[in-house]
């Protein structure tokens, strides 16, 4: 038995040019990102772009409307939502959903024939990644910044009162105080651990370099500002 496969019809080879440049678009995104050690990197991005676009071409076809497409809008927040987490304090992934985000954007709209539309969110994307981000950085080493520091010192002995004073003497502003006190269990030396919320312009990598110098002084942990780290 002989199939008679029909020739492709002009419309069905420009649905096959959209799919084609929402995945070198997507790609290049993926790629941007693979370079860079990120969790969504080449493979990911592409097949989020790729899949965004067939989404849309299907709904095209089949239903003449974009129905299927406001799922997929949807269904990424999925996606997004595993991609953010909280670490010690600090917020992570949030630059990378966004990317999926934006990466599946750009799918739909070469999905749907906007392939102009595509190109300039996709320039736009390398824009920020490359040029916001030494923008960023130096904005953020002028503007003042809230940071956590553990400080573990021997109870009694005036070391806080000090640890305080050299704080606002460098700069820093002391925002919020947690004190819990461990007598060790009966031994000689009372141990005492608060936890620090401190802002300032300078860095608390230094701020605890002081700390650490005042006698009675046992440890110190600095910690970063809660912020994304991609």
């Amino acid at each position: 038995m002989i199939l008679a496969l029909a020739a492709p019809s002009p419309e069905t080879w420009e649905h096959v040019g959209n799919l084609g440049v929402a995945f070198l678009l997507s790609a290049l995104i993926g790629l941007e990102r693979e370079l860079r050690h990120k969790a969504a990197g080449l493979r990911t991005l592409t097949v989020v772009g790729f899949a965004a676009a067939l989404f849309m071409v299907i709904s095209q076809a089949q239903f003449g409307d974009s129905r299927v497409a406001a799922q997929v809008v949807s269904g990424l927040g999925f996606i997004g939502g595993g991609l953010i987490f909280v670490r010690r304090d600090a917020v992570r992934g949030l630059t990378t959903a966004a990317i999926v985000w934006l990466t599946a954007a750009v799918g739909m709209a070469a999905g749907a024939g906007l392939w102009l539309l595509a190109v300039v969110a996709t320039l736009a994307h390398f824009a920020v990644s490359y040029g916001f981000t030494p923008l960023a950085r130096r904005l953020s080493d002028r503007a003042t910044r809230v940071h956590a520091l553990t400080l573990t010192y021997r109870d009694g002995e005036g070391v806080l009162r000090r640890a305080l004073a050299e704080c606002t003497q460098r700069g820093f502003t002391v925002r919020d105080l947690v004190a819990t006190t461990d007598d060790g269990g009966g031994a000689a030396v009372r141990q005492a651990t608060v936890r620090l919320s401190v802002e300032g312009s300078g860095p608390v990598t230094q701020l605890a370099t002081w700390l650490a110098d005042i006698d009675g002084v046992l440890a110190i942990t600095a910690g970063g500002p809660a912020e994304d780290a991609d």
